[in-house]
């Protein structure tokens, strides 16, 4: 079963709170449900890939400015059909950066979260279930925006509640600081 190596992580995954224990369980769930969960034509939503990218000393996190939500977040994306979450996340990470050495820390997932995109021309709402990955860079390596944003930074882990004080990005910052 090609979800089969999903729901493995999901199982042993340990979420930060109640709250995160909620979405783990509505994530494992879907993927049992949906067969087809990988792919973005399912139009009450997807598995996406997300890749919380931090440079080696864990004092700052790479954030794309993103061109259609209009908000500062962590790098990401569809899955297109791919079951292998981890490797969504490091293509998606290489693709809105430009940056080729990003390196996963684990194959354990870092964080999950479920939210709503708004509907968009022929694009009905519909529910991003993303799993995210820790992986890590060089600040000082170049990077460059790719089209689907409007600039990519690093930004210390201080400053990110003041760029995007969404309840999930606060828990990636701190459990940042928890695997220093």
């Amino acid at each position: 079963m090609h979800r089969g190596p999903l729901l493995e992580k999901l199982n042993v995954y340990r979420p930060s709170g109640d709250r995160e224990a909620a979405a783990v369980e509505r994530l494992k769930r879907f993927v049992m449900e949906h067969p087809d969960c990988f792919e973005r034509s399912l139009q009450v939503g997807h598995i996406t890939g997300s890749a919380w990218v931090v440079d080696p000393e864990r004092t700052h996190a790479l954030l794309t400015h993103h061109r259609k939500l209009d908000k500062w977040l962590q790098l990401g994306g569809h899955a297109d059909g791919d079951p292998d979450i981890l490797r969504v996340a490091l293509r998606e990470a290489r693709e809105e950066s430009n940056l080729e050495a990003i390196r996963s820390m684990s194959e354990a997932i870092f964080d999950i979260d479920i939210h709503t995109i708004p509907a968009r021309g022929a694009e009905p709402e519909h529910l991003h279930y993303d799993v995210r990955f820790l992986l890590e860079a060089d600040r000082d390596a170049p990077v460059r925006a790719s089209h689907e944003s409007r600039s990519v930074a690093w930004a210390p882990l201080e400053k990110i509640m003041g760029l995007n004080p969404e309840e999930s990005m606060m828990r990636m910052v701190a459990k940042t600081f928890i695997s220093s």
